[in-house]
């Protein structure tokens, strides 16, 4: 064991939170190793607070961006992470980059293959729409859109008014040449915010975008004036409209 993990491991003794550790989910998952962690696991989503030290000793921004490793291999810190946390959206998102940069499927001093992690993930928390939409970004990074649409569409069953959702819902129905669905998720992404022009573009040039219809008007009846009193017309108010889907 390295040094800066005996210091991780001190760390989390002192501080009482090892024992946190104790009840953790023992899950198997099959071909991906138990789901049993030294420490933890925890809900990314809430359990970042106890995932903190973590972060510190294996998931700075130099491991989270691909750039070098703390204890070891890019990987190692990595796996590190996921183990504390199965579902830690960042680095979930980062082990797939790196699959991808160094165009491998499993990444080296990771215990498991990239799209292991993204199982675990699944498994130990299979309501998390943003493992969804994570593992749907594997599958479009590896030009499986097909795959791809199958988990978007579980995300958004999970979360529909993500932008970023429908905005890569979008992307996998143009690789299948599906452009009405297509358009509708770009639309729909778009008046969620999402803000980058990639898939409008694409739909540009292949002569298949089309600009969303109008919002419909809102139309309020104006109240009846009380006897004898002349009433003043209504304030005009206006609903910005969903874009078709």
């Amino acid at each position: 064991m390295s040094v800066r993990r005996w210091r991780l491991l001190g760390a989390l003794l002192a501080s009482g939170w090892l024992q946190l550790g104790i009840s953790a989910h023992a899950q198997e998952v099959p071909g991906c190793g138990s789901l049993k962690s030294g420490y933890g696991p925890f809900d990314y989503r809430t359990g970042k607070a106890s995932l903190r030290i973590v972060e510190q000793y294996h998931f700075p921004p130099s491991v989270e961006q691909l750039r070098k490793g703390i204890s070891g291999t890019i990987g190692g810190d990595l796996a590190y992470t996921l183990h504390a946390s199965p579902n830690h959206h960042r680095a979930l998102m980062s082990m797939v980059n790196l699959g991808v940069r160094d165009r491998t499927a499993h990444a080296p001093g990771a215990a498991h293959s990239v799209e292991c992690y993204l199982i675990r993930a699944e498994t130990y928390t299979p309501d998390d729409g943003m493992v969804k939409l994570i593992y749907g970004l594997y599958f479009l990074k590896h030009g499986q859109p097909q795959q791809a649409l199958a988990k978007l569409e579980e995300a958004s069953a999970l979360d529909g008014n993500d932008a970023n959702i429908h905005y890569n819902l979008g992307l996998a129905y143009f690789d299948l040449k599906q452009y009405d669905k297509s358009l509708a998720g770009a639309h729909r992404a778009y008046a969620l915010g999402f803000p980058l022009p990639g898939l409008r573009d694409k739909l540009k040039r292949a002569g298949k975008w089309r600009e969303p219809p109008p919002p419909a008007p809102e139309t309020i009846s104006p109240e009846p004036a009380a006897s004898g009193v002349e009433s003043a017309p209504p304030a005009a108010t206006g609903q910005v409209g969903e874009s078709a889907q």
